[in-house]
């Protein structure tokens, strides 16, 4: 037995299991390895401690305790250099025992942050694929936008792809006439436009209205074939 610090062994192999039997309910965190480090920094000090006793007695850890007659030494304290070494072989077999659990715990932390990138990049992959099958086929492209317009003024962009501009989408839309009507029947009022842009959908509010140049928006919308 090593009283004391066999207790701490057990302690730390109570740990080692309870994390073992939460792996499936709960994942590692950084701060369960900051813990055991802790718990492995604590025993280094009290190696130390004991390793500083038998400094003090002038022995070391296998010193004979005998003198030359065989009898115990008179000049040094036999009972705290015993307790001293049996205390630094317990604690050794702790901190060997906590040095595997350390490794281990990052193991699996590693491990568990690499399936959570791959998890992430899987879900953020079948997201995009999901809302570009999702979106609605465009009708019209934005070919040109005159800066300190009203279209540029709204956020359109050369190549955003139209899938709403005010009444008008794909399922009715004709030709440009349409856009050219909601325009003209819209002037000092906010239309909602939605485009594609870069495979994700972008919405915006544009007001035709009368500016320095020419027409209501100061961009150039032609039709998308299909």
């Amino acid at each position: 037995m090593c009283g004391r610090n066999h207790m701490i062994g057990r302690k730390h192999a109570n740990m080692k299991v309870t994390m073992e039997n939460s792996a499936g309910e709960s994942e590692i965190t950084m701060d369960d390895v900051r813990s055991l480090i802790k718990k492995k920094d604590n025993i280094e000090e009290q190696i130390k401690a004991y390793f500083d006793v038998l400094e003090d007695q002038g022995v070391g850890i296998e010193d004979s305790l005998v003198d030359e007659e065989g009898y115990p030494r008179a000049d040094v304290n036999l009972y705290q250099i015993r307790t001293a070494r049996h205390s630094i072989s317990c604690l050794q077999n702790d901190h060997k025992a906590i040095m595997v659990e350390i490794e281990q715990a990052l193991h699996r932390l590693h491990a568990s942050e690499k399936a959570k990138r791959e998890k992430d990049e899987t879900e953020a992959q079948e997201e995009a694929m999901e809302q570009q099958t999702s979106l609605p086929p465009p009708f019209a492209l934005v070919d040109a936008v005159t800066q300190g317009s009203p279209a540029s003024g709204a956020g359109l962009h050369v190549g955003d792809e139209v899938i709403e501009f005010g009444s008008v989408t794909a399922a009715n839309f004709q030709n440009l006439q349409n856009i050219a009507s909601v325009v003209q029947h819209s002037e000092g009022k906010p239309l909602r436009v939605v485009v594609i842009r870069e495979g994700q959908k972008a919405a915006m509010s544009l007001t035709p209205q009368r500016w320095s140049g020419r027409g209501l928006l100061g961009c150039n919308i032609v039709p998308i074939h299909r």
